[in-house]
């Protein structure tokens, strides 16, 4: 066990040493990040889904049920993200963090997040109704989508450590998934927006735009939002 002195030492270790830091072409994996001032920087597109009101679902239905629909969003927005060349980096509950890297990380991040929003619309929602008829719950989500250079470092203590992002795309990503728009679950930035190939822009029969641009005045960012949704 350290003590005070030796936790002060620490602190003054992190602000006197001088950073390490080196471009990046993949996400690190903590044990390629030194726990001192060491850190690797990555044009990254990050990803948040997010199963909204669980505390409502955890304070209204059973134990056993709220997680259930924990596991089936969870467990297949991760598969989703994974199909999609995107590594899953965090945990938050009823959230995940993902980060896309590489020419298109943009387009291969909107298509999971409509891939996503297909899992919950035309799958987990009417499997609900199949295995508990008489529930009145179904599935709401939102993702959110933002790109941006990332600033990745390792903190923590030796045994008890992880990478943590730091850089505007993590912090609007997952605020993004606050945003209350009736009929739509997807949201992305116009940085992402203006980044998508066609396959990831434009969708259906008659080539539609699947992303409307909307407004986020508590934030200054131009938004789009979608309510489509992309088969696996």
């Amino acid at each position: 066990m350290k003590t005070l002195e030796e936790m002060v030492l620490g602190i003054d270790q992190v602000f006197k040493t001088k950073w390490d830091v080196r471009e990046g072409e993949k996400v690190p994996e903590p044990q390629d990040i030194r726990l001192g001032n060491d850190a690797v920087e990555l044009d990254a597109t990050v990803l948040y889904a997010d199963l909204k009101d669980s505390t409502g679902l955890v304070n209204e239905y059973k134990k056993w049920f709220a997680a259930e629909i924990y596991k089936a969003y969870l467990q297949s927005s991760c598969e989703i993200i994974k199909n999609n060349r995107g590594v899953i980096t965090s945990f938050d509950g009823d959230r995940v963090m993902a980060v896309f890297y590489g020419n298109a990380k943009n387009s291969n991040a909107a298509k999971a997040a409509l891939q996503i929003n297909y899992m919950v619309t035309k799958v987990i929602n009417i499997k609900i109704k199949e295995y508990y008829p008489t529930s009145p719950y179904s599935v709401k989500q939102a993702v959110g989508i933002d790109t941006c250079k990332l600033f990745i470092a390792r903190t923590g203590i030796r045994n008890d450590n992880d990478l943590v992002w730091v850089g505007n795309a993590a912090n609007i990503a997952a605020k993004l998934c606050s945003i209350r728009k009736e009929g739509y679950s997807l949201f992305i930035t116009e940085s992402v927006y203006k980044l998508l190939n066609d396959s990831s822009k434009y969708g259906g029969k008659d080539k539609l735009c699947m992303w409307e641009e909307t407004s986020w005045p508590e934030q200054g960012v131009k938004v789009y939002a979608s309510s489509w949704y992309w088969s696996p």
